[in-house]
């Protein structure tokens, strides 16, 4: 089932293959596949998490932000924090940590959970829950700052997030402004007085069909940053899709539209961070 936080098991999705060779030779680290096709398949998933290393960033207020770091072959260069959806920081939010690594950016996966994991949606809610906001922004605060000032890095950083850690994405980058800033499918509902403190440009990404993350929502936010004297910063691509359609694991995927969402992505980073 997918739910405004999240999708569960897939089911009703387009089919994704790969052929066994490529499975063979993706797993010995020998080529490359898709994202969407290393998303879809949870071995492939693993062996492109395994690729991540763990970290835990200090802070000077005594709130540590742990994660997984992935690392480009050339450095220096510009950084993104990732935040997880409602299930916690799983394979698939690694995995992704290692794509952008591929294509050149330090990428800093962050746990907001502690090391736990969900597999069902009422776990996934009583994590979400759990979450305090205050600490959970102490530590965004520090594992930002740890990436801009990092030895490897270019002194630019970005967020980006999905569903539940979409709207942590924009939370983070009001709490410590960062150079850019990527929401799926997350909350927006922030006040003018919040957003005049962003930086850097946003990237949202939305579905027509998302009940609840929908055009009241984000036609808010969208006035909230007019007000906030943010509009030409903004920049909101909706899609004939649902909530999460992103993800290749849930019941809402839609891969033309993910691929679309990630291309744009792709070139709102590049252009914000590599410059």
């Amino acid at each position: 089932m997918c739910t405004i936080d999240g999708c569960g098991s897939h089911r009703n999705m387009p089919p994704i293959t790969v052929s066994e060779p490529d499975r063979r030779a993706f797993l010995a680290g020998l080529a490359s596949l898709p994202l969407a096709t290393v998303l879809a398949f949870p071995d492939l998933a693993h062996a492109q998490a395994e690729r991540t290393e763990p970290l835990v960033i200090g802070s000077p207020d005594g709130e540590p932000a742990s994660g997984v770091i992935a690392m480009p072959d050339k450095l220096p260069a510009p950084a993104v924090v990732l935040i997880h959806e409602w299930w916690g920081l799983n394979d698939q939010i690694k995995a992704v940590a290692a794509e952008l690594a591929n294509l050149g950016y330090i990428a800093y996966a962050i746990d907001l959970y502690g090391g736990e994991i969900a597999t069902t949606p009422d776990e996934a809610l009583s994590l979400v829950q759990r979450v305090d906001a205050d600490k959970a922004t102490s530590q965004f605060r520090a594992a930002i700052e740890h990436l801009r000032k990092h030895k490897d890095s270019n002194g630019k950083v970005a967020t980006m997030g999905w569903c539940f850690g979409g709207g942590w994405s924009l939370n983070a980058s009001i709490a410590t402004p960062v150079d850019a800033t990527v929401i799926y499918y997350g909350r927006v509902t922030r006040s003018a007085e919040d957003l005049k403190r962003l930086k850097g440009p946003v990237l949202g990404h939305f579905g027509t069909l998302d009940k609840n993350i929908n055009a009241e929502m984000v036609g808010g936010f969208e006035q909230a940053m007019k007000e906030a004297g943010k509009a030409a910063s903004l920049t909101v691509n909706w899609y004939e899709a649902d909530h999460a359609f992103a993800n290749p694991t849930g019941a809402r995927y839609d891969a033309d539209d993910a691929r679309l969402a990630w291309e744009r992505t792709q070139a709102f980073l590049k252009e914000n961070l590599k410059g």
